[in-house]
C-alpha cells in the first residue's frame, strides 16, 4: 500500500513539476529578451523604464521621466522592436482598421505626430492576419491599447 501511494505521488509530482519548469525557463527567456532590447535603446541605464507590461506576444515599456517608449511585437511572423523618442513628438493617436461595411476591427495602429517636420509615425500595434485566436484577441488588444494611449499622452504632455 505504503509504496503504490509513494509512486502516486511521485507521478503526480512529476507531471505538475515539468510545465512549472518550462513555463518558468521561458519566462525567464522572455525577461532576458526585453531586458537586451531596453539595453539596446539605453545601454548605459535600461532600468529608467519605469513601467513595463505584456499581453498577446506584445511587450510596451516605457520611460517616463526620459520620455521613450519601445514597442516590443514577440509575434512569431514577425519578431520587431519599435522605438519612439516622446520627447521628438506632439502627440499620439490610436487608428483601428475595420473591416468594409463592418465594424470588425482589422488592425489598430499608433500614430505619433513629430514636432519639427509634422511628419506621421505609423506602428503597428495589431493586425488580423497576425492574431492566431483570430478575433478573440481582438478586444483585449484593443483595451490594452487604449490603456498604453492614455500613458503615453500623459508622458508626452508633460
Amino acid at each position: 500500500m505504503d509504496t503504490s501511494v509513494t509512486i502516486i505521488g511521485i507521478v503526480i509530482a512529476i507531471i505538475v513539476a515539468i510545465p512549472v519548469y518550462f513555463s518558468a525557463r521561458t519566462n525567464a527567456a522572455n525577461k532576458s529578451r526585453i531586458l537586451n532590447i531596453k539595453k539596446r535603446f539605453n545601454p548605459s541605464n535600461p532600468e529608467s523604464f519605469d513601467l513595463t507590461e505584456s499581453q498577446s506576444n506584445k511587450t510596451l515599456t516605457i520611460d517616463r521621466k526620459n520620455k521613450k517608449f519601445i514597442l516590443m511585437n514577440f509575434n512569431p511572423n514577425q519578431q520587431e522592436a519599435i522605438f519612439v523618442d516622446l520627447g521628438t513628438v506632439t502627440s499620439c493617436k490610436l487608428i483601428p482598421t475595420t473591416e468594409s461595411h463592418s465594424a470588425t476591427i482589422v488592425k489598430i495602429d499608433f500614430e505619433f505626430q513629430e514636432k519639427n517636420t509634422s511628419k506621421k509615425i505609423t506602428i503597428p500595434f495589431y493586425d488580423f492576419d497576425d492574431d492566431r485566436i483570430k478575433q478573440i484577441s481582438v478586444y483585449q488588444d484593443h483595451m490594452f491599447a487604449k490603456k498604453w494611449l492614455k500613458i503615453i499622452q500623459d508622458s508626452i504632455s508633460r
